[in-house]
């Protein structure tokens, strides 16, 4: 094989392989595309003070600090009323006062805590969608591999064939002269 062809052989490797350079760097720019879009989209939600105070009242109220703290207060109104004003304190036995506070604080926070899971629930299909999206742009990086190295495998296939080919001819090449110089010593 001529040095024409082995410079012919090394430049059509080194095209190929800025060709895949150049679709590699081409993908990691859209994926930082895509990452700066998703990013944008979870910053773009601003929350009003309201939505912020619902979320808070959320939060709280399903925790166990509060559960605590309410349950202390139950426990320190019905005393309160029951041992230590004996039964003339504010609010005696049935606790009318207590019923109607218990009442007010479930009727304002069933809708806060409404609101705060209808944001939530915003929020997951928000993160739904994104995770669509980052799952879809693999797919697509996947098949893109695994086209860029069908390509690569096929490209050095050729490659391998011509050299084994020129290594077959050279090898034919020397095995006529060895056979002509056996001949003709």
């Amino acid at each position: 094989m001529s040095k024409s062809k082995y410079s012919n052989l090394l430049h059509t490797n080194n095209a190929n392989l800025d060709k895949l350079h150049q679709i590699v760097v081409k993908a990691v720019e859209e994926e930082q595309l895509l990452s700066k879009k998703l990013e944008n989209n979870s910053l773009s939600i601003n929350l009003s003070i309201g939505e912020k105070l619902s979320d808070r009242v959320a939060t709280f109220g399903g925790s166990w600090k509060f559960i605590i703290i309410f349950a202390v207060f139950l426990c320190g109104w019905m005393s309160l009323n029951v041992f230590i004003y004996l039964d003339k304190g504010f609010d005696p036995y049935p606790f009318i006062l207590l019923n109607l506070i218990l009442s007010t604080i479930a009727a304002i926070q069933a809708p806060v805590i409404m609101m705060s899971q209808n944001r939530k629930e915003e929020r997951d299909r928000q993160r739904a969608e994104d995770d669509y999206m980052v799952n879809l742009k693999s797919e697509i990086e996947l098949r893109n591999l695994h086209e860029k190295i069908d390509l690569l495998i096929t490209e050095q296939m050729k490659n391998l064939f011509e050299i084994q080919q020129s290594q077959m001819d050279k090898i034919e090449m020397l095995d006529n002269r060895l056979k002509n110089h056996l001949k003709n010593p």
